[in-house]
């Protein structure tokens, strides 16, 4: 016993130790990009839904780009998952043989639900009008594409208008609980891990949640700007205003969850504090500390909260809109960065200690390969190549809104 005991002790000192009785990480980068996928996904629709049924009228310019953006990702979000499998064709036995006692199983037809009957019915009810219009004006492959997509509709009348924006909005109001379902769900998951004291929590499905919401905003922020730069097009204040105001208070809320379910561990104190204590202090130590609630979240939160009309009509620190507009970037950039750190850390972090609570390991990230790092920097920026092709397809700027005019061009 006391050369079992020498030995262990010893084994305790080994960095990267971990029992002969454990595995090796399952689930790499590919399995945090696709939470972080879905999150923004469900951030950008519910940005989208401000406008639309809360009339906030401020974020009217990002609405329809939001909901762009969210397809965008949503036709990216199930590939790292697929990727990870190695054999794709396989996901078609979700739908084949559906079970229903599955949480991972039910994620297709969550997405199915989600991509099918939300997103790209809502879509096409707020473009109709101008596939009819554009169908009819315009030449080329755009005109082909643009009758396609009206499915055989030609009605411009006033009533088929108002039905599309009563039928689009009742769409959406469906869509906000289901934006929640898609990325709460994955919360789910993990929080239903019994054994592993670092994903089991209540709280999980809750605080990805509200880091999904941040993250969405945060990233239709950065789009917005950039593609106003793009077009050269002045950026609209208000509107960049109001994103920062649902930004920060988003922001509260999310550190305010993560920090209750962090005091409820500490309060519970359970067998596994300490093997948490010492991967959150060791492993864990730069992407948590540093990365998630310094540049993430604490720089964010005092940046708005001095530099940007969030708490007051005007800032407590005026400083000029080109000025502010580069605090935007830094903001939305770090908090990209924030909750990226934070999927790492529930995805990774999860997976560092032994089940026996007594070692700890380590993860190392290939560059090549499924799960290497170039597969994942290509997962992280096809969205942005099919937001391109969308917005090209339809257009999301409000300049190019069809005017009765137009419609009274085409119904002759």
């Amino acid at each position: 016993m006391e050369l079992y005991a020498h030995l262990h002790q010893v084994l305790k000192q080994i960095d990267g130790f971990i029992y002969p009785n454990e595995v090796e990480l399952h689930w790499g980068m590919l399995v945090v990009v696709y939470p972080y996928l879905t999150g923004l996904v469900a951030g950008a629709f519910i940005l989208a839904s401000l406008e639309r049924v809360f009339n906030v009228k401020e974020v009217q310019p990002t609405y329809r780009l939001a909901l762009l953006t969210a397809l965008a990702f949503l036709i990216v979000a199930p590939l790292p998952l697929l990727s990870h499998l190695g054999h794709p064709e396989r996901a078609l036995e979700i739908f084949l043989t559906p079970h229903l006692q599955s949480a991972m199983a039910m994620f297709g037809f969550v997405y199915a639900w989600y991509l099918a009957v939300v997103l790209l019915l809502e879509v096409w009810f707020d473009y109709r009008k101008e596939l009819i219009v554009w169908s009819r004006s315009e030449s080329g492959i755009r005109k082909w594409l643009h009758q396609l997509m009206t499915l055989g509709s030609t009605d411009l009348s006033d009533d088929a208008v108002r039905f599309d924006h009563t039928a689009g909005r009742v769409i959406t109001i469906i869509g906000i609980p289901s934006a929640f379902l898609l990325h709460g769900y994955v919360g789910f998951i993990f929080g239903s891990v019994k054994a592993n004291p670092w994903w089991s929590s209540v709280l999980i499905p809750i605080v990805f949640l509200f880091s999904a919401i941040v993250s969405g905003i945060a990233l239709m922020m950065l789009i917005y700007m950039a593609t106003s730069i793009l077009r050269r097009k002045p950026v609209d204040m208000s509107c960049v205003d109001k994103l920062a105001s649902f930004l920060f208070y988003a922001l509260i809320i999310d550190v305010s969850l993560e920090m209750l379910d962090f005091i409820h561990r500490l309060y519970e104190a359970e067998e596994s504090i300490h093997i948490l204590s010492e991967m959150i202090s060791g492993k864990l130590f730069v992407s948590l500390f540093v990365l998630q609630l310094g540049l993430g979240t604490v720089v964010p939160l005092v940046s708005l909260a001095l530099f940007s009309p969030v708490l007051h009509k005007r800032a407590l620190v005026p400083v000029p809109d080109e000025l502010r507009r580069m605090m935007y970037w830094g903001v939305a950039v770090l908090i990209q960065l924030g909750i990226f750190s934070t999927r790492w850390n529930v995805v990774v972090g999860g997976q560092l200690f032994s089940k026996s609570l007594r070692g700890l390991t380590a993860y190392k990230m290939q560059l090549l390969g499924l799960e290497g790092g170039l597969m994942s920097g290509f997962l992280l920026l096809l969205p942005f190549a099919i937001l391109a092709f969308l917005i090209w397809l339809l257009p999301p700027w409000p300049e190019r809104e069809v005017t009765m005019e137009e419609v009274a061009r085409a119904r002759k």
